[in-house]
């Protein structure tokens, strides 16, 4: 059993004394795993770094097996991270949701393809945290926990003062539909409809927003793990540049 595709390294561990293994999430086999000999060499090691884009070829005896990887490398993602701390934990956090959230050998073309433009832009610092906030929209639709900002929940009709989302729906609502209910809603950000300059104070906002439901609809169906602790010091990180 064999394929080749390339793909995006999530995480990386030793194993025994100079092999590795690696999870990677590729665009037609999803998340896999196997192990690359030498992984941990000083050839190999630079080169296997989460967030690194890799030519993969997967060999094994049987489809189930766990095989093994020979890799070689596409473009190193390091120089956009390692100089900000922020973007490191927004890489982590990227990371860590990927392993956490999708199942094994599994595509997910879409989200695969928003993951690969996200890691891409995390060298330009003023637009890539509103496009991390939409990638993790994008990951809650794509594990069939889809937002819907498209119109009021209240009033049944599209409306330009959509100003919360239901945290029991996951639907919006205008300012005139919530009435008295709008302190028992979550604030929609403007920057998730498309308006204004994403501020980082919206960006922050949007962050509760996806928290919420990434917590209380896709965690309990995963089983109720904890999510990752990466995501949480990513937020928290940019929520302190956000009040700088």
């Amino acid at each position: 059993m064999e394929w080749r595709d390339q793909g995006i390294l999530l995480s990386v561990r030793r194993h025994g004394e100079s092999a590795a293994i690696i999870e990677v999430l590729t665009p037609s086999r999803g998340r896999h795993a196997g192990v690359v000999r030498g992984g941990a060499s000083r050839k190999l090691a630079p080169i296997l770094q989460p967030g690194a884009q890799l030519d993969l070829a997967w060999r094994a005896r049987l489809e189930d097996h766990i095989g093994t990887f020979t890799v070689e490398p596409v473009r190193s993602r390091a120089s956009h991270v390692m100089s900000d701390r922020l973007a490191l934990a927004g890489l982590n956090a990227v990371t860590s949701l990927l392993l956490f959230s999708l199942p094994e050998r599994e595509a997910h073309l879409p989200l695969y393809a928003r993951t690969e433009a996200l890691l891409d832009l995390m060298g330009e610092r003023d637009i890539w945290p509103l496009a991390y906030l939409q990638w993790e929209l994008a990951l809650l639709e794509e594990m069939g926990f889809g937002l819907d900002f498209s119109a009021c929940a209240a009033l049944g009709a599209r409306a330009n003062d959509l100003s919360y989302v239901s945290p029991r729906t996951g639907r919006a609502v205008s300012r005139a539909g919530a009435g008295e209910w709008a302190d028992r809603l979550l604030p929609l950000p403007a920057c998730l409809l498309g308006h204004g300059g994403a501020p980082d104070d919206e960006i922050a906002q949007g962050f509760d927003l996806t928290g919420h439901f990434l917590h209380n609809w896709l965690a309990p169906e995963l089983g109720s793990k904890p999510l990752p602790e990466a995501r949480a010091r990513f937020v928290e990180r940019f929520k302190a540049r956000a009040t700088l």
